[in-house]
């Protein structure tokens, strides 16, 4: 797949394949419950990767974890209104996907025994994902909003609320170890907030990308007519690696100019995506 001219790259953990195999071995609901939470992962970090496809920036790789899928990537350069965004479509499109199951129940019952297994992935990766802990989606969004007034008490607030959720999770592991039927996911997953408390950030990269290697092997042309009155954020959608973009740009039925990829590139670098296109000939 390519999203602003860079291929998603996905790579397994081998512990991801370790903890399939046991689950498969320990039967086949086990392993249904394994491959659904894979499905709901995936969807939810590709999410992420959309809406940062439409900010501007590019998803670089995810990875498949036993406890789920992570994706890597830098978005100190990005405004925070478009960091929540980004943020808040993992859990929205979680959420929207429980719902349509939820729908679909109403319209057709008889799918109810085929599809609540997916309907309480989606609902719980969505809910979990909203926990003020890092390195969740909620506790990314909360650091966000805190560190706009001071980075140091988004740091101290975010760790506390990390070790409480922590705290609160492990007391459920050993809750369930008193009553003889050990929730290892519990285990894992306080785990996994107690190592966020101290991790960094997420990852998407910046649209930018060298052609140095395309304009040596030869590289097709894409033009593209749009409005001068357009956003630069409008024109992200037509960035591919495999073309070389130029727009051609138009008053109503007059033509205005044009704007190559190189032109349009440096225009995006300087953060400013509600410029128009006419805005930004003006400074050539």
């Amino acid at each position: 797949m390519d999203s602003a001219g860079a291929k998603i790259r996905l790579r397994i953990h081998p512990l991801f394949l370790f903890v399939g195999a046991v689950t498969a071995l320990t039967g086949a609901g086990g392993f249904f419950i394994f491959v659904m939470a894979t499905l709901a992962a995936l969807e939810h970090e590709l999410a992420h990767a959309f809406a940062a496809r439409r900010c501007g920036y590019a998803l670089d790789k995810i990875v498949l974890m036993p406890y789920g899928a992570v994706i890597k990537g830098d978005l100190s350069d990005m405004g925070r209104g478009e960091r929540l965004w980004v943020l808040a479509a993992g859990p929205l499109c979680n959420g929207l996907t429980a719902l349509g199951f939820a729908a679909l129940w109403w319209l057709f019952p008889e799918t109810y025994p085929y599809t609540d297994t997916a309907f309480s992935v989606s609902l719980s990766l969505c809910l979990v994902n909203l926990l003020p802990a890092y390195p969740l989606d909620g506790g990314r969004a909360l650091r966000l909003l805190i560190g706009a007034r001071s980075e140091k008490a988004a740091r101290i607030v975010g760790m506390t609320l990390n070790f409480i959720t922590v705290a609160g999770v492990a007391g459920y592991f050993v809750y369930s170890c008193v009553k003889k039927t050990p929730a290892i996911s519990a285990l894992v997953f306080s785990i996994l907030l107690f190592a966020g408390a101290f991790g960094g950030g997420g990852s998407y990269k910046s649209v930018a990308f060298s052609r140095a290697k395309s304009f040596a092997r030869g590289i097709e042309e894409k033009r593209v007519v749009i409005s001068c009155d357009c956003t630069l954020k409008k024109g992200l959608r037509y960035l591919r690696r495999e073309r070389y973009l130029v727009f051609v740009l138009y008053e109503g039925d007059e033509f205005f100019g044009e704007m190559t990829e190189g032109e349009y590139l440096n225009a995006l670098s300087e953060g400013d995506y509600a410029k128009t296109f006419r805005e930004c000939t003006q400074t050539f």
